[in-house]
């Protein structure tokens, strides 16, 4: 479904044939329509950028590809060459960086080459998929899509937060988000595991491995209370019937020393006898 409504599409064609008066040019309404309808599932913000664009540095006629070529250059995706810089950056699992959904999706299929030391032929496969998935997106005219990958480098992640939102690349308020979670989350995963250890809480925002991580330790201590519990059970019972042990052979040698005791000692009868 187009963007711009009915009466946009008729403003923004009033708009096209103003900006080829000045370039010297004649347009009918029809053909105006027409691009406009045309253009009508790109943002105005970004239709007026191209237009005044192409009234700044068009030396030829106002055409519908000259307008779209400089839409596209407006989108806010980065050229290739910027994106294989920002892929080589996310490469390094220490650093965080803001991608595009397209520079992530190229990154993948190039991830191969490079983990082969093949850097030149990775750059060559990025460059292919990244310009393939970038025109894609941009004949549909999809909004650029940023989204922030967190590497293991605490410093760097709030750099690469900060540096989004100076660059208009996540808007003000997952900027914001993201600070918040980053200065109140653990640094590291270790850190992460060892705030759920001691909490019991596991953060909304730590990764699958960390849960993995926490719910394994957590297992593995209950095992171990387990196991604890039940030698401790084990030791009293074997204390038990030590003890037990223990009184019958207590009982049983005052019995004999008591028969002794009998034994040794003489009756009245007897002691009459000898006087």
């Amino acid at each position: 479904m187009p963007i711009l409504s009915c009466e946009q599409q008729a403003q923004l064609a009033a708009a096209i044939c103003a900006t080829a008066e000045t370039l010297g040019q004649t347009l009918s309404a029809s053909a105006a329509e027409l691009m406009a309808s045309d253009l009508a599932d790109y943002p105005t913000e970004l239709i007026a950028g191209a237009l005044q664009a192409c009234r700044r540095d068009l030396t030829g006629k106002l055409t519908l590809a000259a307008i779209i070529e400089r839409l596209q250059a407006r989108d806010g995706r980065p050229d290739p060459d910027e994106a294989w810089a920002i892929a080589l950056c996310a490469y390094d699992e220490s650093d965080s960086v803001v991608m595009t959904e397209e520079l992530h999706i190229a990154l993948s299929a190039a991830r191969p080459v490079l983990e082969r030391g093949d850097k030149i032929g990775a750059r060559m496969a990025f460059k292919a998929a990244y310009v393939r998935l970038m025109d894609a997106a941009r004949r549909e005219a999809k909004p650029v899509k940023w989204t922030l990958s967190l590497g293991t480098d605490p410093q760097r992640r709030v750099a690469a937060a900060e540096e989004a939102g100076r660059l208009g690349r996540l808007p003000a308020s997952q900027v914001a988000e993201h600070l918040a979670q980053l200065t109140h989350a653990p640094a590291t995963a270790e850190g992460s595991t060892i705030a759920c250890l001691i909490t019991g809480k596991v953060a909304p925002f730590a990764s699958a491995k960390v849960r993995e991580h926490c719910a394994a330790i957590k297992a593995q201590l209950e095992r171990n209370a387990e196991g604890a519990k039940a030698k401790q059970e084990g030791g009293r019972a074997v204390k038990a019937v030590d003890l037990e042990r223990r009184k019958t052979e207590a009982a049983r040698a005052l019995a004999e020393l008591e028969a002794r005791k009998a034994r040794q000692t003489p009756t009245p009868d007897r002691r009459a006898e000898r006087r």
